[in-house]
């Protein structure tokens, strides 16, 4: 694999290869239902007078290898059309390690157990943006349930350029961690650990573990542990494990995202021209009654 670190443990194998996409197909971001019965998202959108996305699935995100660097990118700059790259292999118990590199503001994130036609998904955050979440958790199709430990803003210097990160201040945050999306959580870092590990304009490592028919996810970012959830158990309004069983079943695939522009954020979601950029992407798949991961 070019330009690749494995980790220690033989039984990780590359999920990147580090020249090509192969391994991989790009999905356009569209809809589907708020929740497993529920409402379609778009009528969710009627109801809060938001304009629908105009033929998403005509627009799909921009995939790109460079020098072993995977790299994912609108549309076209300004477009504001997201999507996903999804693997084509399915997994059910893992632990994956890569590396990340988001601009400034970028909202991506890695989804898990998602299915190969359908948006529904845990998705691990990587909101590298304003009131952002990194290393929680949210459920696409499954409810909406927001599951963070923390937010983070830009700090700037006096000229007003971007020098690194700070805790977002909930008194002037758009999208504030309120105590009942920690109490989602069955560990929840400290903001201040998480900013002493984070290395802004450069790469960090995000490992993340799913085990479990309704997976326990656990995230760590640069060997810090930041998020753990249970999702058998996991209470949020008209989020239903058994129904998301349903939807989901014990595997599904691994999905790097592009998020697109909103009413809410607009470019403070994804800047113009921005990327996330990813290497050395890493799986080794589990039995479910394995034990506790070591770092």
């Amino acid at each position: 694999m070019s330009g690749s670190t494995a980790p220690d443990d033989e039984a990780f194998v590359p999920l990147f290869d580090g020249v090509s996409l192969a391994g991989w197909h790009t999905a356009p971001r569209i809809y589907g239902s708020v929740y497993p019965g529920g409402p379609s998202v778009l009528e969710h959108f009627d109801s809060l007078g938001l304009q629908h996305p105009v033929e998403p699935e005509k627009h799909p995100a921009r995939w790109k290898v460079e020098d072993g660097v995977l790299i994912g990118e609108q549309d076209a700059p300004g477009s504001g059309y997201g999507g996903y790259l999804v693997s084509d292999q399915a997994f059910g118990d893992f632990e994956l390690v890569l590396e990340m590199r988001p601009d400034w503001p970028a909202d991506t994130g890695v989804m898990l157990r998602r299915q190969r036609d359908s948006w529904e998904g845990f998705q691990v955050l990587v909101d590298h943006r304003p009131s952002g979440g990194i290393g929680g958790f949210f459920g696409n199709g499954l409810a909406s349930f927001s599951a963070v430990p923390f937010a983070i803003d830009v700090a700037r210097d006096d000229a007003g350029q971007a020098i690194g990160l700070k805790a977002d201040d909930p008194a002037t945050s758009v999208e504030p961690v309120t105590e009942e999306k920690r109490a989602r959580l069955s560990y929840a870092a400290d903001v201040d650990d998480f900013l002493n590990v984070w290395r802004w304009d450069g790469w960090n490592e995000l490992r993340v573990r799913c085990v479990g028919a309704m997976p326990v996810i656990t995230t760590w970012i640069n060997g810090l542990k930041i998020a753990e959830l249970d999702t058998a158990t996991l209470e949020s309004p008209n989020y239903d494990a058994d129904a998301v069983f349903e939807v989901l079943g014990d595997s599904g695939h691994i999905a790097l995202e592009v998020h697109d522009n909103d009413a809410m954020f607009g470019e403070a979601r994804w800047g113009v021209g921005a990327q996330c950029r990813w290497r050395n992407i890493w799986i080794k798949e589990l039995s479910a009654d394995s034990g506790e991961a070591s770092l």
